[in-house]
């Protein structure tokens, strides 16, 4: 059945795909619509069908703008695909669970991929031939995690981070592709540890820019010379501050990044210079200086700047030419722009997708102003005119903070009359909902849901305050924050009790827990997706290498009081409410004991719970046939505890 599905979905892609190939038809009459049971009754198919929507991300554009790389499920799991001279989308990797990433060699002859199996996200590397697809396997470490990999200017060689030294520091090594031999050229055990990343190297390869993670909201930046392995650390900062997306310009000291270490902490544009730490922000009126910036790449030819501008949730594309410093028309895309790749003729290839059109792949010519279609989702029968926008509204917390928020309305939603809705819980927790395509939210919208997506306090795309207001000791604070959003839900007459729902993954299955155990009344349905239930058990279990990142948030191991006293694991005996477990057992973030403890706990007082355990996911569902079994349920188990009242009332 599985299969059968796949196949239909990939032969249905390709041929949208053939319809984007810039062909004209011949302008001929149209014959009359011709009546059929197609016209009859309102179509909604169930949730399986809107899974199958499809979306296309860029992974990488060619120099001469010849070849365009883009990743997509539409196979079953993620892959990576070239576009062809006609249009036809060429796939190059077929990994069972799917690749991780993808990073194309400057002359687009070469791309390395990085694949794990069952979830488990301990990425191998393979060397793949951009134009056939063969497939090399070059790293062969079941229990080290490989990634951050970059292409030295020639080709030769490729830098990436590995945790094979002791599983725990991730130290940057360099590998000649000709020989498939690497060795170390930064970090040791005994100076500069944690998580270090490659992000940019010189336009002439002597250099490179290190990026040492110090904790989940903090780094440093190092400037590497390659030649001789001496380094200098770039920044000096006391607190939580970035140094993002940084580029080293072609005299070798100027850097262009974001940075939030300013007064209000907003990630802004700056620059600074190698031999001093000062931190010159880029204020010259081009941009907005309330919005964050959540991207800034250059072009390889050091001419055009392209920035990804976070306005209230919604991401923007801005670009510049950094010699007249002149700004350059961006595309008509009004959503969420997600990626920027330029090339020579600084044509722009972006990923684009807002919440009534799925992601594809477009390409902008800002000379003749022409906006190409690249890539085609398929829509599954699906009528795009019946998706729904969200409106961003904003509710007072506890304290007065004011709390941004996403609501969505099913179309036949009528004011003052209370429908079933579900309050959404992001993970994170320093991230943030942003009103991206997603298949299920418009699922149960056309199935008279509503749903609330807040951004509580410690939500990432508001400022370094705004989200670290939740960190340590003030981790109940944001749980107060969604308690303030479900009653502005039943204040204002969208639900009532009996109604009301709440979903959430990953630090959001956190929140899951917390507030039907905080709350044991309010909430008639409860999903836990991947989530923690003891913060102590979760930090002793997680893997080794992201400890300490997560203790800077959640509170250290050494203070264990504090962390099983926000523990709902410690208050199980107050649920009341219905809830459905899901997690893959090879989750190496939240493992998965968190899941099993919480089904225990309320199964030995008799509670009611359900659970999905995949022994082939990890943090998430990976797999398209599992990922459509696991909604299936949840769609199930949300209509049968938040439905009960209106099925009531029509027997009545």
């Amino acid at each position: 059945m599985f299969n059968t599905r796949c196949m239909a979905l990939i032969l249905a892609t390709l041929l949208f795909v053939l319809g984007g190939c810039g062909v004209k038809e011949k302008s001929l009459e149209q014959p009359a619509k011709t009546a059929s049971l197609l016209d009859q009754g309102k179509y909604i198919p169930d949730i399986a069908t809107f899974l199958t929507i499809g979306g296309n991300e860029p992974a990488g554009v060619s120099w001469d703008g010849s070849k365009v790389f883009f990743t997509s499920k539409m196979s079953g799991a993620e892959q990576v695909y070239r576009i062809t001279g006609e249009g036809w989308p060429y796939q190059l990797t077929t990994f069972e669970d799917g690749i991780d990433f993808f990073r194309l060699s400057r002359n687009a002859q070469m791309g390395i991929v990085g694949a794990s199996v069952g979830g488990s996200e301990q990425s191998q590397l393979y060397l793949v031939d951009a134009n056939t697809g063969r497939v090399l396997q070059l790293t062969y470490y079941e229990d080290v995690r490989f990634g951050g990999v970059a292409w030295s200017p020639d080709d030769k060689y490729i830098y990436y981070y590995s945790n094979e030294e002791n599983r725990v520091d991730f130290f940057i090594y360099r590998m000649d592709i000709a020989t498939g031999e690497s060795k170390k050229i930064f970090g040791e055990t005994g100076g500069v540890t944690g998580w270090n990343w490659l992000v940019d190297l010189s336009q002439d390869g002597k250099f490179a820019l290190i990026d040492n993670g110090t904790s989940n909201v903090s780094n440093d930046l190092y400037l590497l010379n390659l030649e001789t392995g001496e380094y200098e650390k770039l920044n000096e900062d006391e607190g939580n501050v970035e140094y993002l997306s940084p580029t080293l310009m072609p005299d070798n000291k100027t850097v262009l990044l974001r940075c939030n270490g300013n007064e209000d902490g907003i990630t802004r544009l700056a620059k600074m210079t190698a031999g001093s730490p000062v931190i010159e922000f880029i204020d010259d009126g081009w941009l907005d200086p309330q919005w964050e910036l959540e991207g800034l790449g250059v072009s390889r030819d050091y001419k055009i700047m392209t920035v990804l501008i976070n306005e209230d949730g919604y991401q923007r594309l801005r670009m510049r030419n950094l010699e007249t410093m002149k700004e350059i028309d961006g595309p008509p895309l009004e959503g969420m722009v997600t990626h920027a790749y330029v090339d020579r003729d600084h044509n722009i290839y972006v990923g684009f997708n807002s919440p009534t059109r799925a992601p594809d792949v477009w390409k902008w010519d800002p000379g003749s102003k022409e906006l190409t279609q690249l890539s085609f989702s398929i829509y599954a029968g699906i009528d795009q005119s019946v998706f729904r926008e969200p409106k961003l509204i904003h509710f007072k917390s506890f304290d007065s903070l004011e709390i941004p928020a996403f609501l969505y309305l099913p179309p036949d939603y009528q004011e003052g009359q209370p429908t079933p809705f579900i309050v959404y819980a992001h993970g994170g927790p320093e991230s943030q909902f942003q009103p991206d395509f997603i298949r299920s939210f418009q699922y149960l919208i056309l199935n008279g849901y509503g749903i609330l997506a807040p951004n509580p306090r410690g939500s990432a795309g508001y400022g370094r305050e705004y989200r670290d207001m939740d960190n340590y000791k003030n981790r109940q604070k944001s749980l107060w924050d969604y308690k303030a959003g479900a009653d502005w839900l039943i204040e204002n007459g969208y639900t009532k009790a009996g109604m009301l729902g709440i979903r959430g993954g990953s630090y959001g299955g956190y929140v899951v827990l917390g507030m039907i155990t905080e709350y044991p009344k309010l909430f008639s349905a409860a999903i836990d997706i991947v989530g923690i239930s003891n913060f102590r058990t979760f930090l002793e279990n997680t893997s080794a290498y992201r400890r300490k990142y997560r203790e800077t948030e959640y509170g250290p191991l050494s203070d264990p009081e504090f962390l099983e006293s926000v523990s709902p694991l410690n208050k199980a005996h107050l649920i009341e409410t219905p809830l459905l477990v899901i997690h893959g057992v090879n989750d190496p973030r939240v493992p998965i004991g968190e899941a099993y403890q919480i089904i225990d706990a309320i199964n030995k007082r008799g509670g009611v719970v359900d659970s999905m355990i995949f022994s082939d996911e990890g943090h998430g569902s990976g797999k398209l046939s599992n990922t459509i079994e696991q909604y299936r349920k949840q769609v199930e188990f949300l209509d049968r505890h938040l439905k009960v009242i209106e099925s009531n009332k029509g027997k009545e």
